[in-house]
């Protein structure tokens, strides 16, 4: 049995949660909501674009199929389809630009600050694909009229600071 905490719930814990119900208040967006707040959308979202998903509905299927991890997940209870829409359409969509504006301006300053201090190994894989001609390589036929060959490179740089 797993005791840690999820994947996506320990990327949520990088959100700043304050700045963020500060964008809310500013924008009222939680005024007259009840159970689905502007938080709860943003990690529906955020789920769905993590786990690629191509509509609401997909979205609303891979929720529903993690019902009783959604808790756990930091969402709550489980979304409906009808609100998450109705959501979408009705709130400001500043809420979510600007914390992303934010978002993006605090990972700069840390890139900014931090961008070498990495302790242990960094890995790094690339997987790149050459075009051959199959009238001089016949055994690297990749499709019916040509070739190649898949290239899978790994680099270990040891980083001791």
């Amino acid at each position: 049995m797993n005791r840690d905490k999820f994947v996506f719930a320990q990327l949520l814990s990088f959100l700043d949660r304050n700045k963020f119900n500060y964008i809310v208040r500013k924008y009222e967006g939680d005024k007259y909501v009840k159970h689905f707040t502007c938080w709860n959308q943003l990690l529906a979202l955020m789920f769905g674009q993590l786990s690629n998903r191509e509509s609401l509905r997909d979205l609303i299927v891979a929720l529903d199929a993690h019902h009783s991890k959604c808790y756990h997940l930091g969402m709550g209870k489980n979304v409906s389809k009808s609100s998450l829409a109705r959501a979408n359409q009705d709130r400001d969509c500043r809420i979510f630009e600007e914390f992303s504006y934010f978002l993006v301006n605090e990972a700069r300053e840390k890139r900014a600050t931090d961008i070498f201090k990495l302790d242990g190994n960094v890995y790094a894989f690339d997987s790149t694909t050459i075009d051959l001609c199959l009238s001089v390589f016949w055994w690297a036929k990749f499709r019916k009229k040509k070739g190649g060959i898949k290239v899978h490179s790994y680099l270990r740089m040891c980083f001791r600071i």
